[in-house]
């Protein structure tokens, strides 16, 4: 889901105190307090950001967009995944290198970029084509096996009835150069019907990581399933179903994670409502079970909203069997509060939807590069922000 930056006001920076989710979560009422544990949540501190220039030209294209971001061991750069949903140019990708260090994000320097190919070869068309084929990317990760790349699209569900195609998400995998490889067989309730069932239209995947040391891949879907209750609003938040798989496919489990209600009222003028949903997560290396959730929320008059997770799919319910989370007793993912974006002193709070671990510190954290998507708009950045964890 892209939350339009046109319609937005300046950021408002909140306080929120926050507390953890409760171990059991009923579909109608998640996303509450939540309860502790004896596991401690990871912590967060700014290093530093860096904005790259508002629709930078690089090799003729517009630079803009990231809403995935990935380290590649192979090569030590960056690849981060634009939005543009080939209305600007193909669907694309770029490399990077960035100098970060305990003392902040020094440089950011693109190195190359390369559009993402159909299996014929040929680039994806606009949506404006109306063949079916568009796609709109939205996450990317380096395979830690092959450093071959694994991209996630949400597809598309028309507004209505013949409006146009139905666009299923994918996951797929690419060369380096963007040479389609193949794609990941997806859990069947992640699959876009035009009955009142599966991904709400751009609530599909947005978040996927590898774990295991490559073994397994879990992949989010942004917002919570039709049949699984409605979206957050100021009183609930909503299950979001979180999927772990093989690399063949397999599902090895489905849980549900309790994503916040909404944190402020819209501006009664505006004609939009909040948007609000998980837009990445990203596998701790040394547990299987455990990871940094970004919780990415817009509210009209109040702007954005970002949290950082701390959660785990230990003693959660595998719901891969349960048609509908509505109204049902399950024990949802736990969390904790790793960071809310307005205490860290950022110059901005925008539309962060990628992540990824960078290099250990010398102070024994781990460094986490953030993005943003300015959806190549004026009033938006490209934001590039780097945090310690410990």
């Amino acid at each position: 889901m892209r939350a339009s930056l046109t319609r937005r006001a300046c950021a408002v920076a909140l306080l929120v105190t926050s507390t953890l989710a409760p171990a059991v979560a009923v579909a109608a009422q998640p996303g509450g307090n939540e309860r502790q544990s004896e596991r401690a949540a990871a912590h967060a501190r700014l290093l530093g950001e860096k904005i790259v220039p508002h629709k930078l030209d690089f090799r003729g294209t517009t630079v803009g967009g990231f809403s995935g971001v990935d380290r590649n061991r192979c090569t030590g750069e960056y690849v981060f995944l634009s939005d543009d949903r080939s209305q600007l140019q193909p669907a694309r990708f770029y490399t990077a290198k960035l100098d970060v260090d305990e003392a902040g994000v020094h440089s950011v320097d693109f190195t190359g970029t390369h559009s993402l190919l159909q299996p014929d070869g040929s680039t994806y068309p606009a949506p404006s084509v109306g063949d079916g084929k568009a796609i709109d990317p939205e996450e990317i990760r380096v395979d830690p096996r092959t450093c071959d790349y694994w991209w996630a699209q949400e597809g598309d569900r028309p507004k209505a009835v013949g409006a146009g195609p139905v666009i299923q998400p994918s996951i797929q995998f690419a060369g380096p150069t963007g040479a389609h490889l193949g794609r990941l067989p997806l859990p069947s309730n992640y699959e876009i019907t035009m009955e009142e069932r599966g991904p709400r239209r751009n609530q599909a995947i947005e978040a996927i990581t590898f774990g295991s040391h490559g073994r397994v891949v879990t992949s989010a879907v942004e917002g919570p399933l039709i049949q699984d209750g409605p979206v957050p609003d100021l009183e609930n938040g909503a299950l979001v179903r979180v999927t772990r798989q093989t690399r063949d496919g397999r599902v090895l489990g489905q849980f549900a994670y309790p994503l916040e209600k909404i944190f402020a009222p819209s501006d009664p003028t505006s004609p939009w409502g909040p948007d609000t949903g998980v837009p990445s997560l990203l596998a701790f290396p040394d547990n299987p079970d455990r990871y940094l959730v970004l919780e990415r929320t817009w509210v009209a008059g109040s702007g954005y909203k970002i949290r950082l997770y701390d959660a785990t799919t230990r003693g959660a319910t595998d719901v891969q069997g349960m048609e509908s989370l509505a109204g049902q007793p399950v024990v949802a993912m736990r969390k904790k509060l790793v960071a809310d974006f307005d205490t860290l002193g950022l110059s901005a709070v925008d539309n962060t939807e990628g992540m990824t671990w960078g290099p250990e510190l010398p102070s024994g954290e781990r460094s986490l590069i953030l993005v943003s998507d300015d959806n190549f708009v004026s009033d938006a950045v490209t934001q590039i922000v780097a945090l310690a964890i410990r």
